[in-house]
């Protein structure tokens, strides 16, 4: 009897836990379909009609900028980053946690190290480089920027997933004569299928939701969706219901790449962790 009461207990602080995270999620998707008059409101008009002005705005038939080149721009600079981390990780992952490599905890430290930098450390050089070569506002200097930035931290998850990977079975497809290309592409890469997809959501949500050097980086040709978010706030004040229709617009990828991918990420952040 204690043990059913204490599960129902924790059952329903999660549900109270997942609630108190989901209602600043439900208030911002309520105000997107206020008008500004009603969004502006202190205390919060519930009970106000609905309209769809705020998304009319930000998809620009109000005359204002269209949003589709910027969310563009960001599905490939989150899109092909992930791709590269995947196709660079993989084969780093391998190495350290599958073939014998010395001192591989130390590399590891080495390379979870290089995210302990302060990013606005690392703006004025990137900067510098991206003019003088002639990068700035170019959208797959973004692409290989995220790809290092994502890139230490894909190899610390799937270096641990990889290390879950029953040895015999590589060495049994050595055996038979695979090499190593097939041997990632046909063997590791199946059975670390959760890690995998767990290390690709991660790192399209870090790049989907990068800012600071998309703002610096960026002007007109490549800006990213959060860059275009920020153009909503102006001089003119802050226009809440259209910020809020903009922020669940935006963030609607990773709300569906999450839900798609929800197994797979569960499976993946608990690989290993029952023994």
């Amino acid at each position: 009897m204690n043990a059913v009461l204490r599960r129902g207990g924790l059952g329903l602080v999660a549900w109270l836990v997942g609630i108190v995270f989901f209602l600043p999620i439900a208030w911002m998707a309520l105000t997107s379909f206020h008008s500004e008059a009603d969004a502006a409101t202190n205390p919060p008009s519930f009970g106000a009609a609905l309209t769809l002005d705020g998304y009319r705005e930000f998809f620009g038939t109000g005359g204002g900028a269209s949003p589709w080149p910027s969310l563009i721009n960001s599905a490939v600079a989150s899109i092909g980053s992930t791709v590269l981390v995947l196709l660079l990780a993989l084969p780093a992952a391998y190495a350290l946690s599958i073939r014998p490599v010395k001192k591989w905890t130390d590399i590891l430290f080495f390379f979870l190290s290089t995210k302990m930098l302060p990013v606005v450390a690392g703006l004025l050089p990137i900067y510098l480089f991206a003019k003088n070569t002639d990068m700035l506002d170019n959208i797959w200097f973004l692409v290989v920027l995220y790809t290092s930035m994502n890139l230490p931290i894909a190899v610390w998850m799937m270096q641990s997933f990889l290390a879950e990977v029953p040895v015999a079975i590589i060495e049994a497809a050595r055996v038979d004569g695979a090499r190593l290309p097939t041997i990632l592409a046909r063997v590791v890469a199946p059975i670390a299928l959760p890690g995998i997809a767990a290390t690709a959501l991660i790192c399209f949500i870090f790049s989907w939701n990068e800012l600071l050097f998309a703002r610096v980086l960026t002007g007109v040709v490549a800006e990213t969706a959060p860059v275009f978010l920020t153009g909503f706030i102006t001089s003119q004040g802050l226009f809440l219901a259209k910020v809020c229709a903009a922020s669940l617009v935006i963030s609607l990828p990773v709300l569906a790449a999450g839900f798609a991918a929800q197994d797979k990420l569960v499976q993946g952040l608990s690989l290993g962790a029952v023994k």
